[in-house]
């Protein structure tokens, strides 16, 4: 009787390891994400411009980034071979094609699509323009929401205290981070460019037009 009820605990222990190694990497990839954001946040921060970091410290939000990647990867690899929620590749690759959850899962599919277009776009930085590079990048903070929305509304995990406390930390942090660099002198003083720029590109109006020197 003991056997049986042991072999029976192995085998669905082993039936439900997928589900457990899906929750699992899909939590560690957002904690992963989170990292990175504000690693690169630090980086471009006060502290970091006055006192330059080592070089290490970009590589370590490349290596965040890129492991973000990996862990997604395992996720998505899990889910397919789980058999307690169905998942066919189509259904995690193409949004709302998913018949469990639809708009919670095409979220997380939008997620890992930007997720790798920034990852690439970081590693091609050297040959790309600065604009489309700091354009694709910009989007990780759009990323960090999809992903934490994905985890609250998909995530089998969601209702778990330390779940809660721990996206509740994270984003606050962002947030911190989010206003510090907003706030530098060095942002300010190139907003304050932009707008003189803007202003002095502005077509004139026909009485500013009709009382300026002809140059004829």
């Amino acid at each position: 009787m003991r056997r049986g009820a042991v072999v029976a605990a192995t085998t669905t222990m082993s039936n439900q390891i997928c589900w457990f190694v899906a929750r699992a990497s899909g939590i560690v990839a957002w904690a992963l994400l989170v990292a990175s954001v504000v690693w690169g946040l630090f980086l471009a921060g006060r502290v970091a411009r006055r006192f330059p970091p080592p070089s290490w410290t970009l590589d370590l939000h490349r290596f965040l980034g890129g492991l973000a990647v990996s862990f997604v990867a395992v996720h998505l690899v899990a889910l397919v071979a789980d058999n307690y929620v169905y998942f066919s590749w189509s259904e995690l690759f193409v949004p709302l094609a998913s018949r469990w959850r639809p708009w919670p899962v095409a979220l997380g599919i939008v997620a890992s699509y930007l997720l790798v277009a920034i990852e690439i776009t970081s590693l091609l930085m050297r040959h790309l323009p600065r604009k489309l590079w700091r354009g694709v990048h910009l989007s990780s903070f759009g990323l960090a929401v999809l992903a934490t929305v994905h985890g609250f509304t998909a995530g089998a995990d969601a209702a778990h205290p330390a779940v809660r406390i721990g996206a509740v930390a994270a984003g606050a942090l962002v947030v911190v981070m989010v206003v510090l660099r907003l706030t530098m002198p060095g942002v300010q003083a190139r907003r304050r460019a932009q707008r003189q720029q803007s202003r002095q590109r502005q077509p004139r109006t026909a009485v500013e037009a009709a009382e300026a020197p002809s140059t004829v």
